[in-house]
């Protein structure tokens, strides 16, 4: 085990940042990062700085995309990266297992894309061991629980599709599906993109930080709305698929269905064809890799809102090296608790008022 003593002191778990950013994006790199001689050294120049990255799942391509991001800015770090992920969506209890080997392994950081509140406790251990935790996708309730998170605006980003959805309906009366990731724990990306779509709507959301407690009924901005329910997915394709048929066994005239990433959204859609109702709904959702831009081109996802994983990534390990030499991180975002790193609305079919980038854009700027 390296030790703990020869890394630079911390000053503080959160401070202003002296060194900027690189903006330009990195090249992606299937290889595994590793330290070679021209390698970021800790305080006493005998080690790499060891990161370990621990994201939700490896089945999703968004978190393909975040560990392919996380090796290339490794790589042009010289730091030392391991790699690990939970079993699926809201597995904690391996996420604390990587954790618990970070800390054992006498790694200087880790990256962390949580899958719930079940890993605040190690993530405290680790920072009490002088480790610095950051981290991406979803911030930690409370957001200090960890030195910085890197993340995209998930509220903004089911602002955008809700606002783009009800722009489409023009005053047609709405009838909802929400495909959520969870029914049994609350997760701040689960709430803020439901509930952020639904404020897009214009519709009253009650407790802003609960799904499913709005009303079942009322008005939307363009007109009266009916919420047939919400379904749990997992953020899996096979979940959006079985959530889909049964939100459509209660009500087969849904003509929105909201899903928390693009994954749900395809099963949704299959869902959706196999009852034959696929050109009769519209399917927003979030996440802007390849393959979601393509359904869009395609039309079997009608917008999403685009995020930017590999800059996460990069942000991350660029932080945690910056912590260790400096001990500062960067501010976050001005109103925000967290730096957020982007969105954009993606469709071929825009409206005024919401902006958006169209498919051919967005394809630049995509991943996976």
């Amino acid at each position: 085990m390296k030790s703990q003593t020869a890394r630079a002191p911390r000053f503080g778990r959160i401070t202003t940042a002296t060194a900027a950013f690189a903006s330009a994006a990195l090249l992606l790199s299937g290889c595994a990062a590793s330290a070679d001689s021209g390698a970021t050294e800790g305080a006493e120049g005998d080690d790499p700085i060891g990161v370990t990255l621990i994201v939700k799942t490896e089945a999703n391509p968004f978190f393909v995309a975040m560990q392919e991001g996380a090796e290339a800015a490794a790589e042009e770090a010289g730091v030392e990266l391991t790699f690990a992920a939970g079993s699926e969506d809201g597995d904690e209890a391996s996420q604390i297992t990587a954790i618990e080997n970070a800390i054992a392994r006498g790694d200087e950081g880790i990256l962390i894309a949580l899958n719930g509140p079940g890993v605040n406790s190690a993530i405290e251990r680790a920072r009490d061991a002088g480790l610095y935790v950051i981290a991406l996708d979803t911030a930690p309730d409370p957001a200090d629980v960890v030195d910085i998170t890197f993340a995209t605006d998930n509220r903004r980003a089911g602002n955008l599709i809700g606002s783009w959805a009800a722009a489409q309906l023009d005053g047609e009366k709405a009838v909802i599906a929400l495909l959520d990731v969870f029914d049994d724990r609350i997760v701040s990306v689960d709430y803020n993109r439901d509930q952020g779509f639904l404020e897009g709507m214009g519709i009253d959301v009650a407790d802003p930080n609960l799904n499913g407690d709005e009303a079942p009924t009322g008005t939307y901005s363009g007109g009266d709305y009916e919420i047939v329910g919400n379904e749990a997915t997992g953020g899996a394709e096979d979940g959006g698929r079985a959530a889909m048929e049964t939100l459509l066994s209660k009500n087969p005239d849904i003509n929105i269905v909201y899903t928390i990433n693009e994954p749900a959204a395809f099963g949704a859609y299959q869902a959706l064809e196999a009852a034959g109702r696929e050109d009769d709904a519209l399917i927003v959702s979030v996440d802007g890799g390849c393959a979601g831009v393509e359904y869009v081109s395609d039309g079997i996802i009608d917008a999403t809102a685009q995020q930017y994983p590999v800059d996460m990534a990069r942000l991350g390990v660029e932080a945690i090296v910056e912590l260790v030499e400096t001990g500062e991180a960067p501010e976050v975002t001005d109103g925000l608790d967290f730096f957020d790193t982007g969105v954009a609305l993606v469709t071929d079919d825009p409206v005024d008022g919401v902006e958006s980038i169209d498919t051919a854009e967005a394809s630049e700027l995509c991943w996976g």
